[in-house]
This record gives C-alpha cells, structure tokens and sequence, in this order.
C-alpha cells in the first residue's frame, strides 16, 4: 500500500456537522437506526472524517442488527487504537483512529463465528464513504483490489 500521511486535520475539524464532532471529538454515540451508513450496501471503504485514513471495506460489513455499521475487521489494523472504556458502569472496547484520533465506536466479540467472531460497531458520523467506482480518483486507488474478481 502507498504510505500517506494521515493526521488529525483542524480544517476537517472545522467542518464537521454538530453530530460529527460529538460523535468523533466527544466520544458521542450517534442513534441506532437513524445513521446514514448502517444499511449501506454499496461496494467501497470506509475512511476516517477527519483523517481520511481507510478504515473498513464494505467486504467485511455486515448486518448486525444493532442499527449500527458493523465490520468483521479493519482494512488496515495499524489504522485503529483500541482503548479500555469503562464508562456506563461498564468496560467496553473504545475503537479510534490512529493518525486523526476520532473516536469510531466499540469492538465487541459477537460477530460472525465464521468471520473471527469481530463486531467493529462504528458510528456513521465518524466515516466517510468512498464508492468502489471512485476509489482512484480520491486517492484510494491502491484498495481497488478489494471489489475487482480474478477472472479465470
């Protein structure tokens, strides 16, 4: 893959909808069911709002039922920090992102068996999609690969 220099980007910052920023500078969690990617099912990755850095492909998405994206595992695992979260009198998973430091969601280990048992549980308000037909032109050119078959 081409190395990218991925960060934390003020402008973005200064961009982003009210929702966005709760979500990826508070820690927010955006509601279930009413987020624009959970029932996405388009081919393409998923980047970081902020950042930009590729995070999930609608290749390891799946339905979860909890109105929530859900992915079986990142594109790139050196692009996603896990944290210890123990709010809500619980201990969770917290998932973000490593150059822009947004938080994404939570890892939970009900996903599909078949799959590594992974539930990456993230937040719309956190992504940017990028459509499989555009992934060149917005520079993402080197995940192509993912939605192209070998012919035989």
């Amino acid at each position: 893959m081409t190395t990218t220099d991925y960060r934390k980007d003020a402008t973005a910052i200064e961009q982003l909808t009210p929702q966005q920023f709760a979500v990826t500078q508070n820690d927010a969690t955006e509601p279930p069911f009413r987020n624009e990617f959970w029932d996405n099912h388009d081919d393409g990755i998923y980047v970081d709002i902020v950042s930009g850095e590729p995070l999930f492909s609608s290749t390891d998405k799946f339905d979860s039922g909890s109105g929530w994206p859900s992915f079986t595992r990142p594109i790139e695992p050196a692009h996603l920090v896990k944290k210890v979260d123990r709010s809500f009198w619980s201990v969770r998973t917290e998932v973000r992102s490593a150059a822009g430091d947004s938080h994404l969601g939570h890892l939970f280990d009900d996903g599909p068996a078949a799959e590594g048992g992974m539930r990456y549980c993230i937040n719309s308000a956190a992504l940017r999609f990028v459509p499989a037909a555009e992934l060149e032109s917005q520079g993402y050119g080197d995940y192509r690969s993912l939605f192209t078959t070998k012919e035989s």
